[in-house]
């Protein structure tokens, strides 16, 4: 099965691999969102010669395939982010992310980028009947992050889910959904325009220091560049293992359903966007042409369509059994980068490579702000903030630490269906 994404677009030019040997001024690895939005960010400070070098198609990877979320905060819980960092800090950091989200909106606005945005929020779905959960969370967002995430009643969500799974939640209102490859798309678009030259199908097999700056080799050709930015995500391979060995690719699930027409309203009577509070948390939406959007489950394994589709319909039916027989028209899934530590690794190497990887499950707002932050240093307008190197390029440790995530993954499922279990067995007083 193609992705949603993939059928409901229109690729209007392809951008032809490179052949032969060129210089630049930056040579980007990645053509997805992080290195999209860094040679965007160059060429609106007017920074010229800049080259992105992508293995596939533009979006092929990540930012093409996820949830279409854009909302701030990091794969990282912002409880664990103020314990890192210290309310200061962490608060610097979580506000980049808020001001990526405007800056996302202006974009769509400047360039005219056709994605489908709907700004209508996002929900934080109660899974648990524990009140404290949502008071608590509401608390720190408040006080230590300085955003107020509105409280919705149980009955008031019950009118927008048509579900008894779910015990009240959380409005965030300054959170937006898109079809995220229409916007890849966009931003390339808008990066071609102002300069920046794109090459598709065209692997980076080698990276190789010559005097002050490198040479990036592909298979057809070669770049002789002053700055590289590596920002390949999950699909990078043999290119420059400090990056590599830092992030564990781990695969998710997505799938779409049929339109549903009026149908749509005896499961969701709302725009907005919906994710609960388990470790390994569902997360949907409606599209504009009424089918629902669901995604989750996190593996070591790429599954084939066919499996994806039943593990997700089975998870959409215990949430919606009144979508029991609901045709499933797409189903894919894709590799997400992790870092041990869950926060995204930006910044530059000691021999001099800049990267941009590790933004886990919540990557849209992130991977903007490390295209902003990336071409402010490399542009000479501002250093990367300190705060980053607290997260930086840690070892994932391989297949060992791939093991490591699966079994975590386990135990934190096991977890919320026992407390799940245990609030759904106390007695009514």
């Amino acid at each position: 099965m193609q992705s949603y994404y993939e059928a409901t677009v229109s690729r209007s030019s392809a951008h032809a691999p490179l052949a032969g040997r060129r210089s630049a001024n930056v040579c980007i690895v990645g053509g997805g969102l992080a290195g999209l939005s860094s040679a965007l960010g160059l060429a609106e400070r007017g920074v010229s010669d800049v080259v992105v070098l992508e293995a596939q198609q533009v979006g092929f990877g990540a930012s093409g395939r996820n949830g279409g979320f854009v909302f701030g905060g990091y794969s990282l819980d912002c409880a664990d982010l103020l314990k890192t960092l210290g309310p200061v800090r962490a608060r610097e950091l979580y506000t980049l992310t808020t001001d990526a989200v405007d800056l996302m909106r202006e974009r769509i606005s400047r360039y005219r980028i056709d994605c489908d945005a709907t700004d209508a929020g996002v929900i934080l779905a109660n899974w648990f009947d524990d009140p404290a959960r949502l008071d608590a969370q509401r608390r720190l967002m408040r006080d230590s992050f300085g955003v107020d995430w509105e409280p919705v009643s149980a009955a008031q969500l019950a009118g927008q889910l048509k579900t008894r799974r779910y015990h009240g939640g959380l409005f965030e209102r300054n959170a937006f959904h898109f079809h995220p490859l229409k916007y890849v798309l966009g931003v390339a678009a808008a990066a071609a325009q102002a300069g920046v030259t794109i090459h598709e199908r065209s692997p980076v097999v080698r990276l190789q220091r010559a005097g002050a700056g490198f040479v990036v080799h592909t298979p057809q050709g070669a770049i002789e560049a002053r700055h590289v930015v590596m920002a390949g995500g999950g699909y990078a391979r043999n290119v420059y293992a400090r990056v590599e060995r830092a992030v564990l690719p781990i695969a998710t699930y997505v799938m779409a359903t049929e339109p549903l027409g009026a149908r749509l309203q005896d499961a969701l009577d709302t725009r907005a966007a919906v994710y609960d509070t388990r470790f390994a948390f569902d997360y949907y939406r409606p599209l504009p042409d009424t089918r629902i959007l669901w995604g989750g489950r996190i593996s070591v394994r790429d599954r084939a369509p066919d499996t994806i589709a039943r593990l997700l319909r089975r998870d959409l039916v215990k949430v919606y059994p009144q979508l029991h027989d609901v045709r499933i028209e797409h189903a894919w899934g894709g590799l997400m980068s992790y870092a041990r530590h869950k926060m995204p690794q930006i910044g530059r190497s000691a021999d001099g490579v800049w990267y941009a990887v590790g933004f886990g499950g919540h990557g849209m707002a992130p991977t903007t702000v490390s295209g902003e932050l990336l071409a402010a240093a490399i542009s000479g307008e501002r250093p990367v903030p300190d705060a980053f190197a607290a997260f930086g390029l840690t070892p994932a440790y391989g297949a060992l630490g791939l093991a490591a995530a699966q079994l975590t993954y386990t135990a934190m499922q096991t977890r919320d269906a026992l407390a799940a279990r245990r609030r759904s067995a106390r007695p009514v007083v």
